[in-house]
């Protein structure tokens, strides 16, 4: 679940913790079987430690209870599992098997269940099997009784059939258990939010509570001046190390002003011993400032740190935009990196959306080497100072944004595109022209309809499949445009 590394990534020095998914294993099949057809129980059980060996191979720590044949088996790795507190509890079908064998486990173990039912071979060979044989490819029989008893417990149904060997069926196997890891990730996260929302974003503005009611995690409220303490007690030696480091990340176009770039140096030092102080994931910020004061000086100087956090794996944007910063987060552990996202205009000739934000951005996915450009004046913002330029890779990528409804219930949105070649701004902000393949309006008024925020992360690799994945385990609804 890494980033392909482009060359500014790969000086980046990752922040982001050890997180590891803990998967629970359980394998059956019917105890009935095994003394009517000796050869059956040994050719399952080779089966389920070849799943197992997959499963393990995933970064996951696995917990593997073996094999059941009946329910009172089914009772013990339901303790079992229980104890163990996973993430998510993977219910291999090798055969048959009732459902009593299985309920306990799903209604005692407070996790998610998969349900698998991977067959040895694509067929099997009717003119040479028998009913032992026959039956190491009936893991689909009991599925439908699983289901149908699940629904009738109250308890999230979900599948993956397929055969032993086929990467279609592991493919999906692997979105869910890294669902499950991101939602293992959201419930210990630690979310800053730093000063207050840009004024009159009614979009923007954020219920902390809704944030932990839907996605767990904690919510740390920082001040300015929790930054402004720590950027006071910079020294000169840990300027020139981020500046050196920024040297090589970034081109630093000839507007750069030089007493600009080491304030926004030393603020970067500050933000970085701030985020460990606090222990953030994750950072949302704004602060409106006045005169050139302090904590103006401070908002505008953050742009390159919040970009260096960023491609470290701890989203910061700006404008208090919480839940984008979330949604990059999200992205971000899914491998696809996620760049803080608006739209800047439609180009009806090309068909394409030039879509992007002055500020912080996921250096990670810069399509080549990123710019650090000068700026007399951030539009719309106070002060100034130095800004991130750079397209996203070009190739597929991910439009996702999290929104919340009337009722006050989240809901994500994404869309697949693809980055393109082409003319872009050259004013210190992240652009990408993204084809959607519709016409440019058209998918402007379909996005904006699904009442999305005027920000969101865009993210390399098409991940609609996977971000279902996790809106189903968080129970939130999903829009796909």
């Amino acid at each position: 679940m890494t980033v392909n590394p482009t060359p500014a990534s790969r000086l980046i020095p990752s922040a982001r913790p050890k997180n590891t998914v803990k998967v629970g294993l359980v394998a059956g099949g019917l105890g009935t079987y095994w003394p009517q057809f000796p050869k059956l129980l040994p050719q399952l059980q080779e089966s389920a430690k070849y799943v197992s060996q997959r499963i393990a191979g995933m970064d996951v720590e696995l917990v593997d209870v073996g094999f059941i044949s009946d329910a009172q088996e089914g009772a013990v790795a339901a303790e079992k599992l229980r104890a163990a507190g996973c993430d998510m509890i993977v219910g291999f079908l090798t055969t048959y098997m009732t459902a009593s064998m299985l309920v306990p486990i799903a209604q005692r173990a407070n996790a998610p269940v998969l349900l698998i039912n991977l067959q040895p071979t694509e067929q099997m060979d009717h003119a040479t099997f028998d009913t032992g044989a026959w039956l190491a490819y009936c893991g689909a029989c009991p599925l439908p009784e699983m289901a149908n008893a699940f629904e009738r417990a109250g308890i999230k149904f979900r599948s993956v059939s397929g055969y032993l060997k086929e990467e279609r069926a592991w493919t999906k196997i692997h979105s869910w258990i890294q669902a499950a890891g991101i939602s293992s990730m959201l419930r210990n996260s630690r979310h800053g939010i730093m000063g207050h929302v840009y004024p009159g974003m009614l979009d923007v503005n954020t219920d902390m509570t809704m944030v932990t009611t839907h996605f767990g995690g904690h919510m740390e409220v920082l001040e300015f001046d929790d930054l402004r303490v720590r950027v006071e007690k910079v020294s000169a030696k840990e300027i020139d190390a981020v500046l050196d480091e920024t040297r090589e990340i970034f081109h630093l176009d000839k507007s750069v002003v030089e007493e600009d770039l080491r304030w926004a140096g030393q603020v970067a030092v500050g933000l970085r011993q701030l985020v460990s102080d606090f222990d953030i994931t994750s950072l949302a910020y704004y602060h409106r400032g006045l005169d050139g004061e302090i904590h103006e000086r401070l908002g505008a100087g953050m742009i390159l740190g919040c970009s260096l956090l960023t491609g470290a794996g701890v989203p910061a944007v700006g404008e208090y935009e919480l839940r984008t910063s979330i949604g990059m987060l999200m992205l971000d552990r899914m491998g696809a990196g996620g760049s803080f996202t608006e739209f800047q205009a439609l180009n009806f000739n090309t068909g394409v959306v030039e879509m992007g934000h002055d500020g912080p951005a996921h250096l990670a996915i810069s399509n080549g080497k990123p710019v650090l450009r000068g700026l007399g004046v951030f539009h719309g913002k106070r002060g100034y100072g130095v800004s991130v330029e750079f397209d996203v890779k070009h190739g597929p990528v991910t439009v996702f944004g999290v929104t919340q409804r009337k009722n006050g219930s989240y809901e994500f949105v994404a869309s697949e595109g693809k980055v393109v070649d082409g003319d872009r701004m050259q004013v210190g902000n992240t652009t990408s022209l993204v084809d959607f393949g519709v016409n440019p309006g058209e998918w402007c008024d379909a996005w904006s309809a699904t009442g999305v925020p005027h920000h969101w992360a865009l993210g390399i690799g098409h991940r609609v499949s996977e971000l279902k994945s996790i809106a189903e385990l968080l129970d939130i609804n999903m829009v796909v445009i």
